[in-house]
């Protein structure tokens, strides 16, 4: 049985094609991550062929693997992927369409059973068999819905069938491919995905704080022209005071829960965290920043006053405590206080110049 094997085909849809830069860079971080956590959530022991766009080609020479055991490997990457969307749906930041879109993705499998061998290109190890043909044609076919487990006949039979699911219920259909007519049975996942429990809330921000002054400033511009350049990254080094730049240390999207690097212009870093988001455009947007270490807080708070104008606060915490707040008082506050109303006199030129982007 050298030659012959599985195939398991797990494939993202759902995104459009986006054509301007902020949305076709995000929806491929997103679709990056995803793939990732497919690749993570692989409990059978599959070995990948390659990635292919939204989807990855897993094979396994061998006898057919068991029903039950092919779908406790489906159900668990269905699971772990919409977790990850839940989970980025709740704590993400970026307002563009591809962030918003993304808890909308679905995910379809593909299983196969059938002829095929391998062959080396450099490191890689590509598949080569009509039947690696027939189980890439088997992802369009006349499914109507998008999230699904398709099982072609070699896999499927009926009198052997184990009890999977309560909800689960099978359909039987057919592709016409080049090598002749393809059986095949599918059932849908939807269910799996209404039975995940919600995201609980991080909680990372700072118990037990105290705010030790705040500033504040009104600008002649659209609240979403504000909010874009305050709450991304790639502006701050440009208007708030001794910050050099704001590094991104993980990879994925910013959201609660993300860290990020403050590189000051004294050379001192900072490692910081998104600690809270909530975004109503047409009223107020508020997100905090909160060191690692916890124990100072920086909230940013942007309010709508008019169609064009917007102001924004910021508000200054530190941790309770009796001690630090007295040295903090009478060491840092008035240079720190001075340097962030500075700061936001520098943001004028910035917002006034900022082009916003047509998906924000």
């Amino acid at each position: 049985m050298e030659n012959r094997g599985l195939l398991f085909i797990p494939d993202i849809s759902g995104f459009t094609r986006f054509v301007n830069e902020i949305e076709l860079e995000h929806s491929h971080h997103i679709i990056q991550q995803l793939l990732e956590v497919l690749i993570n959530a692989n409990q059978a022991g599959f070995e990948i062929s390659e990635i292919e766009g939204d989807a990855i080609l897993f094979y396994k020479f061998g006898a057919p693997l068991e029903l039950e055991v092919l779908y406790k490997q489906v159900e668990r990457m269905f699971c772990e992927f919409h977790r990850h969307l839940n989970a980025y749906d709740q704590r993400k930041i970026c307002q563009c369409h591809a962030c918003v879109a993304a808890v909308n993705l679905t995910l379809k499998v593909i299983t196969h059973y059938g002829e095929f061998t391998t062959y080396q290109v450099k490191n890689f190890s590509k598949l080569i068999g009509k039947d690696v043909i027939v189980a890439h044609q088997l992802l369009k076919n006349d499914i109507a819905e998008h999230e699904y487990w398709l099982v072609t006949d070699k896999l499927f039979r009926d009198d052997s069938r184990p009890d999977l699911a309560s909800w689960m219920k099978w359909n039987t259909s057919h592709k016409e491919t080049e090598t002749g007519n393809v059986l095949f049975h599918y059932t849908q996942l939807g269910e799996l995905r209404k039975q995940l429990p919600p995201e609980p809330d991080p909680q990372l921000e700072l118990s037990g704080k105290v705010k030790v002054f705040s500033v504040s400033k009104e600008y002649d511009v659209d609240i979403k022209t504000l909010i874009y350049t305050v709450v991304h990254f790639e502006f701050r080094h440009l208007w708030q005071v001794g910050l050099k730049a704001v590094d991104e240390v993980e990879h994925f999207l910013p959201g609660v829960g993300s860290r990020h690097r403050h590189v000051m212009n004294s050379g001192k870093e900072v490692l910081m965290y998104t600690s809270s988001f909530s975004y109503d455009p047409e009223d107020k947007v508020v997100f905090s920043e909160t060191e690692e270490k916890r124990k100072r807080a920086t909230y940013y708070t942007v309010e709508k006053i008019n169609d064009h104008k917007a102001r924004l606060t910021l508000d200054y915490y530190l941790r309770k405590h009796a001690i630090n707040e007295f040295v903090f008082k009478f060491t840092e506050k008035a240079t720190l206080e001075a340097d962030l109303r500075k700061s936001l006199d520098n943001l004028v030129p910035i917002i006034m110049n900022m082009k916003l982007p047509l998906e924000f």
